[in-house]
């Protein structure tokens, strides 16, 4: 880690009924994307939200998996977070599986203007991300379930 400590934040609630909100995790690295995941829930706890949990194969499916869920009308959701976790290997592949996700994302992100919260971590190892899904301030899937219950509010505030 580095010696810059990462912000202490309090989810804030948000105005209007509870936020529903989907979970799409890529559990291959199940200890990290695990603890990733239980950040996040507790930041939804914070803020009263409610949450749903799908698991796909891979971070490589995150996008797709987040444009299926965004065509399903009727299904209600304020917002989505996608938690997934790609460690680098000996070959180009991280880099391509990398940017194929990112820049999927924020396609859908840009063409939909859904709130989204976009929790994958790119590490060069395992303990990297291990460390970024411990139960302290420097979890990365609350980070970004802060993240994504921002863009629920401003939608809100933008909806009204």
């Amino acid at each position: 880690m580095s010696t810059i400590d990462a912000p202490q934040r309090v989810a804030q609630p948000l105005p209007g009924p509870a936020p529903r909100l989907l979970v799409i995790q890529a559990p291959y690295y199940e200890q990290v994307v695990g603890g990733m995941r239980r950040g996040a829930e507790r930041v939804f706890d914070e803020a009263g939200a409610t949450h749903e949990v799908v698991d796909v194969a891979g971070g490589y499916e995150l996008p797709a998996a987040l444009r299926m869920a965004l065509s399903q009308t009727g299904a209600g959701y304020d917002g989505y977070l996608l938690l997934g976790c790609v460690v680098r290997g000996e070959t180009d592949h991280y880099t391509f599986i990398c940017d194929a996700i990112c820049h999927g994302v924020m396609q859908i992100a840009a063409e939909t203007g859904a709130a989204i919260g976009f929790g994958l971590l790119t590490v060069d190892t395992l303990p990297q991300a291990v460390a970024r899904a411990g139960d302290d301030r420097h979890n990365k899937g609350a980070e970004a379930a802060h993240a994504l219950l921002g863009q629920v509010a401003l939608r809100r505030r933008w909806s009204l």
